[in-house]
């Protein structure tokens, strides 16, 4: 089996990851997997280092005819089985693609829990009959997803996966980056989210939380570990709440397997989450996660079980949570126990297998 993967982005997050694990994982399946990635990004360099067979194309938004007959021309030469594409810009060129006469079946993953636009090239991209599976990060966007299109169908749950090993030779007791880098006193608690700093992840309400739980004597400081276009904004509102001391911007970081076990807790605050990811590495860390009710992230926490959830935009609900794991040390070794459990159910093993087995059902259809 032949599988070309599309991946249109310049830089590297949660999605870009999740594609490179599933990569690797289905290499060792024995699936040759071969790369469609944009000039000059970030998995162009990922392709060369790992000497993953790949063409690098504009995938630009303004010309996308170029890049839609160069996936052709490769799928068609390489004989590809499949198309699998991984993004909105990949969807657009991989059916653009296929008009064009590539010869392969079309999958589509989605992760995000946004409804198609209403407009006629989404609703035609969306519907397209040459796409034979829509694989949903989770069951809350596959609904949406379901909800959005004629052909119910073709949407499926394929969660993504983290990797366990990752995060194996990160024990928690020699971890000291952040108390190091940053000058943190032992005596103050570590609470983190990992995340852009955007609308959807509401940095807002993770200052807000930080406020309460100071006004509360909470000795702590807030790990704000990302950037994103509401940067400068949300700073800004840090100063406005009296925080500048208590919160730390720590921009992008390559470490994240030996920062996230030194937090003593994850405040997950997003407005929307196709399923979150970060919660599975924080699970896998032991780390105790306070997360809002949206998205799929109750497919993953379980609260009062592997966490604690609240409604979006409860600071003071949230910041209680805090406070009970924070007050009771048996409470939160239950919490990372079970969480450690669950977390098994989501590795990129899982993710690969799930993904073959959809593979394999769609090329059986001819």
């Amino acid at each position: 089996m032949r599988v070309l993967h599309l991946a249109s982005e310049k830089t590297w997050r949660g999605g870009e990851q999740q594609t490179a694990y599933l990569i690797e994982e289905l290499q060792k399946l024995s699936v040759a997997c071969h790369v469609a990635c944009r000039k000059g990004s970030s998995f162009e360099q990922y392709c060369l280092q790992h000497q993953i067979p790949h063409i690098a194309l504009s995938f630009s938004k303004v010309l996308p005819l170029a890049t839609a007959y160069g996936i052709k021309e490769y799928t068609n030469k390489h004989r590809i089985d499949i198309i699998h594409m991984h993004t909105s810009n990949a969807h657009t060129m991989g059916v653009l693609a296929h008009l064009l006469g590539a010869r392969a079946t079309l999958i589509l993953s989605r992760r995000v829990e946004f409804e198609i636009g209403r407009n006629a090239f989404s609703q035609f991209k969306y519907n397209y009959s040459g796409i034979k599976r829509i694989l949903c990060v989770s069951a809350r966007v596959c609904q949406v997803m379901a909800a959005s299109i004629k052909d119910a169908g073709k949407c499926t749950v394929v969660y993504d996966g983290i990797s366990l090993d990752r995060f194996a030779t990160q024990p928690k007791e020699n971890a000291g980056f952040l108390r190091r880098h940053y000058s943190i006193s032992p005596d103050d608690a570590l609470i983190g989210n990992i995340s852009a700093i955007d609308k959807d992840k509401d940095y807002y309400t993770f200052l807000d939380t930080a406020k309460a739980l100071k006004e509360a004597n909470v000795k702590a400081k807030y790990i704000a570990i990302g950037k994103g276009p509401l940067e400068d904004e949300i700073k800004a509102y840090t100063r406005t709440l009296g925080l500048e001391q208590d919160v730390i911007f720590t921009g992008f970081i390559n470490n994240i397997p030996e920062v996230l076990p030194e937090l003593d807790l994850l405040l997950f605050t997003s407005l929307k989450e196709g399923l979150g990811t970060t919660i599975l590495d924080a699970f896998a860390c032991r780390v105790p996660v306070v997360a809002t009710s949206t998205g799929g992230i109750p497919e993953i926490v379980e609260s009062g079980k592997t966490g604690f959830l609240t409604p979006v935009k409860r600071h003071d609900l949230m910041a209680e949570k805090v406070l009970c794991i924070f007050n009771d040390p048996g409470l939160r070794d239950r919490l990372v126990q079970q969480a450690a459990q669950r977390v098994l159910m989501f590795t990129k093993e899982q993710t690969a297998l799930k993904t073959l087995a959809v593979y394999k059902e769609v090329l059986s259809l001819h």
